[in-house]
């Protein structure tokens, strides 16, 4: 059974959410604006969050923005009637985990709960900590050390970090990029991983020595270890 926070000014739709998850074993908590919304968030341990994209107090994206500034790393799950491929870059660029688009099935919305609380179990699996050469990696506090040097990573540069280097020496494509650290199934075509790319570059880069983020034209991107 997961605690699961449900964020929705709506109360037939909270309540559909409520019901489904339920159904599931789950136990659930509504909260209605966005204010109260981070504040249970933050003080109380869930497992997963549902946040409505368009709240009053506090809107969806500043939500989950400010969770992630606060280093909280709960599975959340986007849902808005906002759909399209903007809004949906929008809510997965501030730190959402997956994005479900109004109306919705009820059955696809809790087989979206299950699989991030699936991948969210795998984690808590893994090692702590990812060593290469002289970069560490903190899974746990999402914290980054070059040469024991803090580096500030936004939350999708960690993450876009943490999967290539899970991948060191193999190429990856952009699909599976796309696939596993965005969570969708196309290209948006807004140059993400590009500029995502760059920034790692320019963050982690040293002077005189090969970039660790290898461009191989035509397949994709490869994480070489210091």
């Amino acid at each position: 059974m997961a605690r699961i926070l449900i964020v929705e000014d709506d109360a037939a739709t909270a309540g559909e959410i409520a019901t489904e998850l339920a159904s599931h074993g789950h136990s659930v908590r509504i909260a209605e604006d966005g204010r109260l919304g981070l504040q249970l968030a933050t003080q109380e341990r869930f497992d997963i969050v549902t946040l409505d994209r368009m709240l009053p107090g506090l809107d969806g994206l500043a939500v989950v923005e400010r969770l992630r500034s606060a280093g909280i790393e709960i599975p959340v799950l986007m849902i808005s009637a906002l759909g399209d491929v903007d809004e949906r870059i929008a809510g997965l660029r501030a730190g959402g985990d997956d994005y479900l688009i109004k109306p919705f099935a009820s059955d696809e919305m809790a087989m979206r709960v299950e699989v991030l609380l699936r991948r969210s179990s795998l984690h808590s699996t893994e090692p702590a900590f990812l060593r290469l050469g002289a970069l560490e990696i903190d899974l746990i506090q999402r914290r980054v050390l070059l040469e024991n040097v803090p580096i500030r990573l936004l939350h999708m540069e960690f993450r876009l970090l943490e999967f290539l280097a899970r991948n060191a020496g193999e190429v990856v494509s952009r699909r599976i990029i796309f696939e596993q650290v965005w969570g969708y199934y196309f290209d948006p075509g807004a140059n993400l991983i590009n500029v995502h790319v760059a920034r790692l570059r320019k963050k982690l880069d040293r002077p005189g020595k090969a970039s660790i983020i290898t461009t191989v034209k035509g397949e994709g991107y490869r994480f070489d270890a210091f």
